[in-house]
């Protein structure tokens, strides 16, 4: 992989008349974790999904790991994706369901086996994982998820809410197994609204508003641009940059 896992020019999604992203571009390093942050519907969900190959850009190109968004087949194979409501099959258990996802990676019988049984572990899920998943609450549903994008050992993880419906524990958990993956020189693309969890792990935090990146730097730099004395935090960073957009916009549409 190069030193750039993640580089999108000009990435356009329009749904008819609606303009869901707007020329983003991004430029992401191997091995950063990248808060992505915006309002509800600013655009979040629909730029993962370009950048995973789920939805085709209206304009704009991306490669991920260094393969095209456009080449799906090879593009799977080296990204992880946990969407905010995991795909989990209800019918299946813990178990057969990560069984079932480790044979469409074509991951050998016996590391599939050591993989799946080392996270379910690390998660929490071993005494549960042969149970149905329709029995399992929103949190253990969540935590199938998370194991079902990295049991192939992906180059670069996509996380859309990877801490919501998770108990303090599993939260943990989840925060370092991402801080776990750069040290691995694993790219994590992360979107989440726990801006703690952000600011924590974050490299860079790139916010978009109304499908346009507004704002991209190190936390502490997006942080000093608040006005005021003393120290800030991510939260505050954001409502204040998202409100200068709002009221940009307004002026223009004036």
């Amino acid at each position: 992989m190069t030193d750039r896992a993640i580089v999108a020019d000009g990435l356009t999604k329009r749904f008819g008349e609606e303009l869901a992203v707007s020329d983003l571009s991004l430029s992401i390093g191997s091995g950063d974790v990248y808060g992505f942050l915006g309002p509800n519907g600013a655009g979040k969900t629909t730029t993962m999904r370009m950048l995973t190959s789920l939805t085709r850009p209206t304009a704009g190109t991306a490669t991920v790991a260094g393969v095209s968004i456009a080449d799906r087949p090879a593009l799977t194979e080296r990204i992880g994706y946990l969407p905010a409501d995991p795909p989990v099959f209800d019918e299946l258990s813990g178990r057969e369901h990560l069984r079932y996802v480790a044979r469409l990676h074509e991951i050998p019988p016996d590391e599939a086996t050591d993989r799946i049984e080392a996270m379910l572990d690390q998660f929490g899920l071993a005494g549960d994982a042969d149970r149905r998943i329709e029995s399992y609450s929103t949190g253990m549903q969540k935590k199938v998820g998370v194991i079902a994008a990295l049991v192939h050992d992906p180059e670069v993880v996509f996380l859309d809410e990877p801490t919501s419906g998770l108990d303090p524990r599993a939260a943990r958990t989840m925060r370092d197994t991402i801080a776990e993956f750069a040290d691995r020189d694993v790219t994590v693309f992360l979107s989440s609204h726990v801006l703690s969890v952000v600011d924590e792990l974050a490299d860079t935090v790139g916010v978009i508003d109304d499908g346009k990146l507004v704002a991209e730097g190190p936390p502490e730099e997006l942080k000093r641009r608040v006005e005021g004395d003393g120290e800030t935090d991510l939260e505050t960073a954001f409502l204040d940059i998202t409100k200068e957009d709002d009221e940009l916009d307004d002026v223009v549409e004036a």
